[in-house]
């Protein structure tokens, strides 16, 4: 069983920042990317940013440049730094990761966290 328990949402102003928290645990594995999507009212869920186990990154154009993605592999922890936040950016956004255990590949998701950009 694993556990993805996401933190950092909330409510902020246009122009803004909030930092959001990925902690994983349980009987893990070996993580390999991990990654945020988001999903708005009405829309399908998108990706956002991803990070392999080894650092490499990869952003949506919409976030590249306002958006920074990174992990801590020691900690199990994958980190979204999000700044300059603009209303279209309010969405419940997940975490991904995937891992290997006892010889098979996951994709795990976490529960979701509501960012919402209104002044």
């Amino acid at each position: 069983q694993v556990q993805l328990v996401e933190s950092g949402g909330g409510l902020v102003q246009p122009g803004g920042s909030l930092r959001l928290s990925c902690a994983a645990s349980g009987s893990i594995g070996s993580l390999t990317d991990m990654g945020w999507y988001r999903q708005a009212p009405g829309k399908q869920r998108e990706f956002v940013a991803t990070v392999t186990n080894v650092g490499t990154t990869n952003y949506a154009d919409s976030v590249k440049g306002r958006f920074t993605i990174s992990r801590d592999n020691a900690k199990n922890t994958l980190y979204l730094q999000m700044n300059s936040l603009r209303p279209d950016d309010t969405a419940v956004y997940y975490c991904n990761v995937i891992r290997w255990f006892a010889g098979r590949q996951y994709y795990n998701w976490g529960q979701g966290t509501q960012v919402t950009v209104s002044s």
